[in-house]
């Protein structure tokens, strides 16, 4: 008699498969995005300005 498959260690394994995929392209991205220099909004970079002006008065 042949044994029963463990669909549930199969589901596993693809699940974690599709996980590590899906951390690698997020890296490559974040990898991509800080190589163009886009990383700081210009929020960020006004809220420098503002201080800076502020401190000078």
């Amino acid at each position: 008699m042949a044994r029963k498959p463990n669909y549930n260690f199969e589901k596993r394994q693809k699940d974690l498969a599709r996980q590590k995929k899906k951390e690698e392209k997020l890296q490559k991205k974040a990898l991509k995005k800080d190589a163009q220099g886009n990383d700081i909004p210009d929020s960020e970079e006004s809220e420098g300005a503002t201080e800076e002006g502020q401190a000078s008065e």
